[in-house]
């Protein structure tokens, strides 16, 4: 029963809903956590803000961008050397008029780091977070983690460190 139960985990995506549906939680292969995602960037009325590594996923590409065009305020911060690959979607988003800016990584022992976060806050309310980048990969091959958390609070501290980010990053 139990190996039944495991091999089941490692096929679909898991939604955990604990303290009045705050938070949802999704294991990936699978496009429930894609899915919970676009929504909540479809379900977004004034603001996304968005950090992430590694951005190739064209349906959240597309889902960003409809969701400018519905008049929600888009920013979205990505690694600049991640994002040198013709898969990325930084030139698409741009071309459709979000505001993309690449980091600046810090710089210790003669080495660059990276910008490796891989969140999203939406309205103040609801952030996006776990282990997967936005790429096609996370998605349909890769084991990862997608978190969504319905909590002000939480999203305080994420769009804190979103704008010490974005204040820090290259403009291009």
């Amino acid at each position: 029963m139990f190996k039944k139960i495991t091999i089941l985990l490692a096929f679909f995506a898991i939604s955990i809903s604990a303290l009045g549906r705050d938070i949802y939680v999704y294991f990936t292969p699978s496009y429930a956590a894609l899915d919970a995602i676009i929504d909540r960037i479809n379900s977004a009325k004034s603001s996304i803000d968005v950090a992430v590594y590694d951005f190739t996923s064209r349906p959240l590409a597309k889902a960003i961008i409809k969701a400018k065009a519905r008049g929600v305020k888009v920013r979205i911060l990505l690694d600049r050397k991640a994002n040198q690959n013709k898969y990325s979607k930084e030139t698409f988003l741009r071309n459709a008029g979000i505001d993309v800016r690449l980091a600046i990584p810090h710089v210790a022992w003669d080495r660059e780091g990276l910008m490796h976060n891989k969140f999203a806050v939406i309205d103040g309310k609801v952030v996006i977070t776990g282990s997967a980048n936005w790429t096609a990969s996370a998605f349909k091959i890769n084991d990862e983690n997608v978190i969504i958390i319905n909590r002000v609070d939480i999203a305080n501290v994420y769009e804190k460190e979103f704008k010490y980010l974005w204040k820090r990053s290259l403009l291009r």
